[in-house]
């Protein structure tokens, strides 16, 4: 994806000092990517962040940013149902159409319909002819839909952008085969030849994991993210086309064979590689190499995951019964969400639902926390929103949200910067920070992963950080096929090396203590300890 001007949206893709790439011998190196084109990490909530929507109580409004629909300007809607679930989504959907739109996709299983119109009054008339049926209905975007409506769905304006010619159907719940939750038990691993330069391995304690257990074939990651290359040598062992989708067609769900693949951005393909790169003597060994990946594309080939994309690729998740996502990223086009505001909360809403939904059917998710230096807990103003438009000084307050990061069911995971030659580290400048938000902390700087066109690079970002953790729990669920969701995120918070307070390396100083605190939550995750 392409970089765009705010610096702290290195947060989403990557703060990436270093792409230095190799290749491997037989196949030439890849192309030099952009640091700064991936994503802007996010940051997820764990279960210590209770169950509850994100909503608090708020001392003071936090700043309006209006959002223009003229007419004729082609929008995206999301449109909430009152009832979380598929009992009024026929009369949603009539709504939408009496009031001048298309119904792009509507998902009944938790009460959300993603709609298109190019009428100015969209919004307030699908309330007022729903019967008390809807919600909210707000633009999930500050500017024109630049992908079109998808050629699949008929619409009274012309088709334009690049939308695909026919987006694939919803799958049916992929059923599990037998001895789905069987544990691939490793005798004395055998190093792939680059593995001695990931530091990050032996601070997570992955490489001891790995003689219980390099997971299961049977768990499913899916990589909400930029793509990912299937034909990498590291990565095509590990690869469930069936299980991989695109929601960049406006949040329809494109199933094609190359829809799911990465077009601009190395993003998700580092991200996997982390994750799962096979053990098959072949470059790197991720966290979990033995388990499947699932690309599920959320990021468009500008660079943006608009909310019905997330939304799509949550739901997705939990349709397919993955066991793990992992989400390195925050929804356009407002870093953090405020419930006091209508035009962010019913999108906001609708990801949460989504995010519930998803957990419900036993996936367990772990996100960002993001790369702009932030205490999540004490967020006070925000410059860099909306980042698709003008962006606007905003006063924000404690219903202010980084999404999908500080949603309940996600794991939020801050940052560490190696500290010289060793093996542990602290936490690095640029990651966000905030005590009861921050669940975990894991490697984030110069981690040496997979990139499109059989190659390799060091990136840097909380979007390295969170696969890592990714992994952990996808050798969880390898070693403990019985536990839930909730039981997870307790697990890996418990396990944890706790880690103690460090001097600021910028940004707000870290505040707690050992057991908890802003910088490293729970601790440092411990692979090792979570597959006992």
């Amino acid at each position: 994806m392409t970089s765009r001007s705010s610096a702290r949206r290195a947060t989403l893709v990557v703060a990436a000092v270093a792409a230095t790439l190799s290749a491997l011998p037989a196949t030439g190196a890849t192309g030099a990517t952009s640091a700064t084109s991936a994503t802007r990490d996010t940051t997820a909530t764990s279960a210590t962040r209770g169950t509850s929507a994100v909503a608090t109580v708020v001392a003071a409004q936090s700043t309006p940013v209006p959002i223009t629909t003229p007419d004729g300007l082609l929008m995206s809607y999301v449109v909430n149902a009152t009832v979380a679930g598929p009992q009024d989504i026929a009369t949603v959907k009539r709504a939408v159409r009496l009031a001048g739109g298309v119904v792009v996709q509507a998902w009944p299983q938790i009460g959300v319909v993603i709609a298109h119109s190019d009428r100015a009054a969209f919004r307030s008339r699908v309330v007022a002819l729903s019967a008390g049926t809807v919600g909210g209905a707000e633009p999930t975007r500050t500017v024109a839909v630049t992908e079109g409506t998808p050629a699949a769905v008929a619409a009274p304006w012309s088709v334009t952008g690049t939308a695909r010619a026919a987006a694939g159907a919803v799958g049916a719940p992929r059923v599990s085969p037998a001895g789905r939750h069987a544990t691939s038990v490793a005798a004395v691993p055998v190093p792939d030849p680059r593995e001695g330069s990931q530091w990050d391995l032996t601070t997570i304690t992955a490489d001891t994991a790995h003689l219980t257990t390099d997971g299961s074939p049977t768990v499913v990651v899916g990589v909400l993210d930029s793509g990912v290359d299937a034909s990498h040598p590291d990565l095509a062992p590990n690869i469930d086309a069936a299980d991989s989708v695109n929601c960049t067609d406006a949040g329809r769900p494109d199933t094609s064979a190359t829809g799911w693949l990465p077009t601009t951005s190395p993003h998700g393909t580092h991200v996997a590689g982390t994750i799962a790169a096979a053990r098959n003597g072949i470059g790197i060994v991720g966290v979990a190499p033995g388990v499947r990946l699932a690309s599920v594309k959320v990021v468009n080939d500008a660079g943006f995951i608009y909310p019905e994309y997330a939304i799509c690729g949550f739901v997705w998740a939990g349709l397919r019964g993955m066991e793990v996502t992992n989400s390195s990223y925050f929804v356009d086009p407002f870093e953090f969400y405020c419930d006091d505001q209508p035009e962010q909360s019913v999108p906001a809403e609708a990801l949460r639902r989504a995010v519930a939904w998803s957990t419900s059917r036993g996936v367990v998710h772990a996100a960002a926390a993001g790369n702009s230096s932030v205490d999540l807990a004490r967020k006070t103003t925000d410059f860099g929103s909306p980042d698709d438009g003008t962006p606007v000084a905003r006063t924000l307050n404690p219903s202010c949200h980084d999404l999908p990061a500080e949603l309940p069911g996600v794991a939020a995971v801050s940052a560490l910067a190696r500290v010289g030659t060793t093996t542990t580290g602290t936490l690095a400048s640029y990651s966000n920070r905030g005590n009861g938000v921050i669940d975990v902390a894991a490697p984030g700087s110069a981690i040496l992963s997979t990139l499109p066109g059989n190659g390799y690079g060091t990136l840097s970002g909380t979007s390295m950080a969170s696969p890592h953790v990714a992994g952990v729990l996808a050798l969880m669920r390898s070693a403990h096929p019985g536990y839930k969701p909730a039981q997870l995120l307790t697990t890996l918070a418990a396990e944890a090396d706790a880690q103690a307070c460090s001097p600021s390396p910028g940004g707000p100083a870290c505040l707690g203590g050992l057991a908890l605190n802003s910088y490293y939550g729970n601790g440092v995750v411990d692979a090792a300890s979570a597959v006992r």
